[in-house]
Parts: structure tokens; C-alpha cells; sequence
């Protein structure tokens, strides 16, 4: 199944990597030896090293990334390397990991193997390095699966078992990804049928924006996963003697096993040991302080040395000022509740978070009103229910927020929801593809799943994509308190403050949002883009490229997505072309119903639509040109279509 080469002479990467001394275990001795310990906590501790080098270039680089985790399972890997080679036809050599953020885990491993050279783990998580945030099925040589988001890949991996029943399969887990529904029940699947499956579990107690002890206070791991029936065997994770005997008992002991490995997470890592900031990227500045304690000096200097790169582009038809709209949402919502009186806000609202908090903004709900907040921890379909079901009644509604690419995880949920009349406000933060250096599987990209009730449906369901912090707050104060399922998307990158023809703010003081009516930009007779959310600034500079060489197309802020303002399509369907321009799927977002809308309307413009349409490229802003939908595609395919209104390529290449 893959290469077990012993490691790579290396000669430009600043720790020696040619120090890694293969390591060969028979997993049918159930102790180590001496010089089998001291090997291992020799590579332990090569390995811990590089982790935290080359993941903190990434945070040099602004790119992000996450140290916490294949630091804290470096022991076990260690262990798993060595038994690959020992028994290679007992076990699937594959480390498999259902925590896909430990991606630093599978690019080392990848070198270790000979399959990278180490000098790339210098461009970790770059764009078009090839080494994204999550690992990549194809993408990345020497990575031998796609872990999805967390939670997601033990179910997968009972199937890898049952086809490969002469093998053992481990997976590496974490007490964040057994919170996920998903786990349990893949517990019960791979107990009913007996599968060879060993759980490898990280028990660190830390999650992004908690600590499972203090939020989810009944969770135990041990007791859960044998309440599905595992074997399960728990210690101290930083103990290789006892580690080692757990993994060997798990090995001869038949049947699925769970290995619960406690520590505290980034353990030897001051400022970081146990924090939950260990769980992203180590910051620059603690990773030099423990490099430098480490004697890593090369390595010290290479971090020391990068220079975070700049977004080259500008942006007419912008100002200069960039906000985080997901943040603002959390701002507007602290003003709007402030302005309710305590009781009737303890009443009639419940804020439910999924572990986000920080990163969705509801950790400015949490500070100013606690009484009205849930630490629902990593459970997005029990959080989204819990919120929909408080807001079952007239006059009160839930809050909840995570990232739009698990609103995937949400859809029968929602349907629920929507059958019992509930009302709730979702925020969905990290839309589209902007910044996303997680890569494709956190991609926020089909968020119109959202929006699958029936048409005669009286209870509305809405999407809202403002496309700045101005609109953000004027949409936020139009429909905080309205009736039925309100979706609102923000993306990870901050927006800019988008501009009126005169130069004034075009959603700024006195702006008022009218749900459901799309918005005029730019005027303009050539034809018309129709854009929203951060497509809109970026569709916004071609519009104004254009118009400096004298071709003056429309745009069209349509921030309301799923509501067809009939005042406006009208107008819209009169020009000479359409071009919708989104970062949403390009299967499933607006330009996959805004053809039809038109056409039902007896319209017949030139119509044409740009979304996203391949798989990642890593890094932050070049996700857009990766795609096609920046501005200088957008102004590719306007001259395509001014050309005799003849419809553009389609940049997918996709027959379907």
C-alpha cells in the first residue's frame, strides 16, 4: 500500500532530518526494550521539534495552521511507525486521522517516507505549495487519504476494514472529533461487525474555545465508547512504557479497541501546556523561545527570516477600512440584545455555540450576556436542533453559529426545524473560499442547501449575504426579530468598506435593509454582473476597470440569495448579458437558479455564471484567481460576452 523508505538526507532544511533512525517494533512483544525506548524518544523528540518549526511558518507567513495536535500525537505515531514496519502485512500502514487540522502529522510522515523532501515542509500551507491545512487525497505526495472535517473519517475507516478484514486499521482521534454524532455510530457499526479497527485517542481536554470538562461535564470518553461495546484501555499519554503496552494490548486484543492517551495539550510548551490556544498555530514568538531552548538555532534564524507576504491587488470602487463581518455580526447582536430588557431577553433568546464561538462571534454574546448562552461543544446538529427547538414558540428564537461548510452536516435538521414552525437566526461564518488555507473540505460552498423547503411553505426561510460591516449591521437590525429561518453568511477574510459612484459610503449612515430587494451598485447599459457577499467588491473593481476603458456595465448587489425581487429581475433581464459572479459551488449556488428565474420571466439576455469549480489551492486571497472569480476573470468573461453576446466557456470544463 505505500513505501516504508527510511528517511531523506536532507540538506537545506534547518533540523536534520537524517537523524530519524527507523525504528522496526514486533507488536507481538508487550514491552520495549532499552534501546527500542531510546530510539523513540529520540525521533519523539526530533519530530516535536519539526512540527513545531515548520507549523510556525505558517504563522510567520499569516497562512495559519495548527501545532496542538500532531504535537501531542508524535508518541503515537512514533509507535505506529515502528509496527508498520515490523508487521507490514498486519496492518493497513496508513495513519489514518480523523482530526484533519493534525495535517502537519501526514506532511512529516510523508517526509519520513521519502515521498516529500523536507525543504517543502518550508511552504506549509502556501498557496499552490501543494500542503494544505487539511490533507488531500491526490493532491499531496505521500498523503494517502482526505480526512474531511473532524469527526468524519472513523465511519469511513469501518469500511476500509471490512476490505481489508487480514489487516489491523488504526485511526488517530481526539476527544474534540468523539464529540461528533458520526463517531458514535461508527462505535456501534464496528462493534456489531467485529472489525479490527483501533482507536488511537488524543484526550487532551481542549477543544478551540474550551475545555470539555467544564462544558460538556458528563462526557467521558472511556465510559462512553464502552458503553458502545469497545474494549477500551486509558493512560497517561506522555508515559512510552505504558503507552506502548496499550497500543500492543489494543493489537492482540480482537475486535475494535479505543486507546485513550491523556495529556495536556502542547505539553513542554510554556505558554501553551494545557492552554486552548495551543490548538492553532503556535505563535511566532513562543516557537522561537522553544526552538531556541531546544539548541534548533538554523531553525530560529529561517523563522526569523520570512516575511509575511502582502495581497498585491487593490480594489476600486472600495475604501481602505476592512472589517470582519463575522465579528460584526457578534458586535450588532450585543447592541440589539442590550437594548431588550433582561428579563424579556432571558425569556425570548437562547445563543447556542458549536465550539466556534471566537470565530463566529458569539464570544461578544457570551461576555455581555452569559445568561443566555450554551457551550454546546462540537455538536452542530444537536446545537442547531436545540436552538430551533427553544425557538419553537411565537416570540422566542435561538441563535447558533458555526462555519458554513458544516451547515452540510445541518440539512435534515433544518427540514426539521422548518416542519415545526421554528424561529432561529443562523449564522453561518466562513462562507465561500476567501482565506480558506483549511482548503477545499472547509470550503462554505453550498449554502443554498439551506433553503430546500417547499414553495407553498408559509414558513419562510431567508439567506442574507451582506457584503460589508455597514450592511452586515443594517441587515442584522432588519430581520433579528423577523419570523422563520434566517441564514446569515460572512466569510472568514475581512471585506472592505464598499463605495456609492460619488465616493461616499454606499452602507453607511442612514442605509436602511429592505429583506428580499436586490440593490443597484453601479449603473451601467452594457450588460449586468449580479453579485454579493465578498464576490461584490472584487466584481465591483472589474465593473469600474471596465468602465475606465468605456464599456459601463451594471452591478447588482443581491444580497437577499433565495428571494426574487421581481422590480429588479425585470430590470436585470433587459440588459444585453447577465453575469453572476459568487464563490458558492458553482453547481448549487445563486447562478445555478438565476438563469431560470429568468427565463420563467420570458427574458432572454446573454447569460453566463462564475463560481467556484475546482478544488483548492492553499493559502488566503489566492483562492479567488485559483477560481477564476477575481476580477480579472470577471473582466475576461464580461469581453467574452460583449462579443456578440456570445456565452463564455464554461471555466468548469464540466460536461454535467
Amino acid at each position: 500500500m505505500t513505501s516504508l523508505a527510511s528517511s531523506p538526507v536532507t540538506s537545506s532544511f534547518p533540523i536534520d532530518l537524517g537523524a530519524y533512525q527507523p525504528l522496526t517494533l514486533d507488536p507481538a512483544r508487550p514491552a520495549l526494550t532499552a534501546e527500542e525506548k531510546r530510539i523513540l524518544e529520540a525521533n519523539l523528540q526530533l519530530c516535536r521539534d519539526v512540527i513545531v518549526f515548520f507549523t510556525a511558518t505558517g504563522a510567520a507567513r499569516g497562512v495559519g495552521g495548527h501545532t496542538g495536535g500532531p504535537y501531542d500525537t508524535v508518541p503515537e505515531v512514533m509507535i505506529l511507525d515502528g509496527l508498520f514496519r515490523g508487521a507490514p502485512d498486519r496492518f493497513v500502514p496508513i495513519f489514518f486521522d480523523e482530526a484533519g487540522h493534525r495535517v502537519a502529522t501526514q506532511y512529516l510522515m510523508a517526509v519520513l517516507r521519502g515521498h516529500l523532501p523536507a525543504e517543502a515542509l518550508l511552504r506549509y500551507r502556501e498557496a499552490h505549495a501543494k500542503l494544505p491545512g487539511h490533507p488531500e487525497l491526490g493532491l499531496t505526495p505521500g498523503v494517502q487519504f482526505s480526512s474531511g472535517r473532524l469527526g468524519h473519517l472513523w465511519p469511513f475507516i469501518n469500511g476500509v476494514a471490512l476490505a481489508h478484514p487480514e489487516r489491523i486499521v488504526f485511526c488517530l482521534g481526539s476527544d474534540g472529533a468523539q464529540q461528533e454524532g458520526d463517531d458514535a455510530e461508527a462505535a456501534r457499526f464496528a462493534v456489531a461487525h467485529r472489525l479490527n479497527v483501533k482507536l488511537l485517542i488524543d484526550d487532551n481536554d481542549v477543544t478551540i474555545a474550551g475545555h470539555p470538562s467544564s462544558y460538556q461535564p458528563g462526557f467521558d470518553l472511556a465510559r462512553t465508547l464502552g458503553g458502545q461495546g469497545l474494549a477500551t484501555f486509558a493512560g497517561d499519554g506522555e508515559d512510552l512504557d505504558a503507552l506502548y503496552r496499550r497500543i500492543q494490548q489494543a493489537v492482540t486484543t480482537d475486535g475494535p479497541v479505543a486507546v485513550i492517551n491523556r495529556r495536556r495539550m502542547c505539553v513542554g510548551i510554556e505558554g501553551l501546556e494545557g492552554s486552548t490556544h495551543g490548538h492553532d498555530v503556535i505563535p511566532v514568538e513562543k516557537a522561537i523561545a522553544y526552538l531556541e531552548g531546544r539548541g534548533q538555532d538554523a531553525a530560529v534564524r529561517c523563522l526569523k527570516a520570512i516575511v509575511k507576504p502582502e495581497n498585491p491587488t487593490t480594489s476600486r470602487g472600495s475604501g481602505s477600512t476592512w472589517s470582519a463581518n463575522r465579528n460584526v455580526f457578534g458586535d450588532k447582536a450585543v447592541q440589539i440584545l442590550g437594548r431588550m430588557d433582561p428579563t424579556e431577553r432571558k425569556r425570548s433568546v437562547l445563543v447556542v455555540d458549536s465550539d466556534l464561538e471566537g470565530s463566529c462571534g458569539l464570544a461578544q454574546i457570551r461576555k455581555a450576556f452569559p445568561e443566555i448562552f450554551v457551550s454546546g461543544g462540537i455538536m452542530e446538529r444537536a446545537n442547531f436542533s436545540a436552538a430551533a427547538g427553544f425557538g419553537m414558540e411565537p416570540g422566542r428564537q435561538g441563535v447558533f453559529a458555526t462555519f458554513s461548510a458544516f451547515l452540510e452536516m445541518c440539512i435534515s435538521e433544518i427540514t426539521m426545524a422548518r416542519l415545526n414552525g421554528a424561529n432561529v437566526l443562523a449564522h453561518f461564518s466562513h462562507a465561500g473560499i476567501d482565506d480558506m488555507a483549511d482548503n477545499t473540505c472547509h470550503f462554505g460552498l453550498n449554502n443554498f442547501f439551506a433553503d430546500n423547503g417547499l414553495e407553498e411553505d408559509e414558513h419562510p426561510t431567508r439567506l442574507y449575504f451582506p457584503a460589508d460591516a455597514g450592511q452586515m449591521q443594517a441587515c442584522l437590525e432588519a430581520v433579528f426579530d423577523d419570523p422563520g429561518l434566517r441564514f446569515l453568511f460572512s466569510t472568514r477574510s475581512k471585506v472592505p468598506n464598499l463605495l456609492a459612484a460619488d465616493g461616499s459610503d454606499l452602507y453607511g449612515e442612514g442605509y436602511v435593509f429592505r429583506p428580499g430587494r436586490d440593490e443597484v451598485v453601479r449603473e451601467g447599459s452594457a450588460g449586468t454582473i449580479v453579485s454579493f457577499g465578498d464576490g461584490l467588491y472584487r466584481a465591483l473593481d472589474a465593473v469600474e476597470q471596465l468602465r475606465e476603458d468605456g464599456i459601463e456595465v451594471a452591478l447588482i448587489n443581491k444580497s437577499t440569495l433565495n428571494v426574487v425581487d421581481e422590480e429588479m429581475m425585470a430590470r436585470i433581464g433587459a440588459s444585453p448579458f447577465v453575469l453572476v459572479v459568487e464563490a458558492f459551488n458553482r453547481r448549487t449556488g445563486l447562478g445555478s437558479r438565476f438563469g431560470t428565474w429568468l427565463l420563467e420571466r420570458g427574458h432572454r439576455p446573454a447569460y453566463a455564471r462564475l463560481g467556484t469549480v475546482r478544488e483548492g489551492c492553499g493559502g488566503l486571497w489566492e483562492q479567488f484567481p485559483h477560481q477564476g472569480i477575481d476580477a480579472a476573470g470577471i473582466i475576461s468573461h464580461v469581453r467574452s460576452l460583449l462579443v456578440e453576446g456570445v456565452r463564455p466557456a464554461d471555466p468548469s470544463r464540466d460536461p454535467a
